[in-house]
């Protein structure tokens, strides 16, 4: 599938079929979560990797809307390991939550191009989430997403329709 395409017909989806995503398939989702781009080269993310039905539903109880968890063939949580905080500049920096966005973005992009459907949830209980998956005191799970093929039902691409991009855009400067 051409990268455009993609990205503007991805669509989250949160009704998967009971069909298995073959190891291949979920061996190059990760693999494209893993070459996202990273600040610094810091590498602050890793992925926890769930298929058991317990730890999906055990995990989903964490967020407040993650209902669609445990019906996904697979989820991938995202965990960000501490990173020491840095002066640059007189600035404290963090890149963690924007190297995890980026990651998940890649993850769900790629399995879209494999006709494999995702959609994220937050971890609203983030200690809940932490111990669930055995991460250790101080790692925070930025977000989880579960991939599945879509039901018939849900496979077709469409949404609520985005904001017009004259819109959303401004050009040199905030329009008074």
């Amino acid at each position: 599938m051409e990268t455009y395409r993609a990205i503007v017909n991805k669509r989250d989806t949160r009704a998967f079929s009971d069909r298995t995503i073959p190891d291949d398939v979920l061996h190059r989702i990760l693999q494209a979560g893993r070459m996202a781009g990273s600040a610094k080269n810091a590498h602050p993310v890793r992925f926890v990797v769930l298929r058991d039905r317990q730890r999906l539903e055990a995990l989903a109880r964490c967020g407040q809307f993650a209902l669609h968890v445990p019906h996904a063939a697979f989820a991938v949580a995202i965990v960000l390991v501490p990173e020491p905080f840095r002066e640059d500049g007189g600035f404290t920096v963090f890149r963690g939550p924007f190297d995890a966005g980026r990651a998940a973005q890649n993850m769900m992009l790629a399995a879209w191009s494999e006709g494999v459907a995702s959609c994220p949830a937050s971890m609203h209980d983030a200690e809940c989430a932490r111990k669930e998956l055995g991460a250790p005191e101080g790692h925070l799970v930025a977000n989880v997403i579960g991939f599945g093929y879509p039901l018939e039902s849900a496979a077709a691409p469409g949404g609520h329709p985005r904001m017009p991009l004259d819109e959303l855009v401004y050009w040199e400067r905030w329009p008074e």
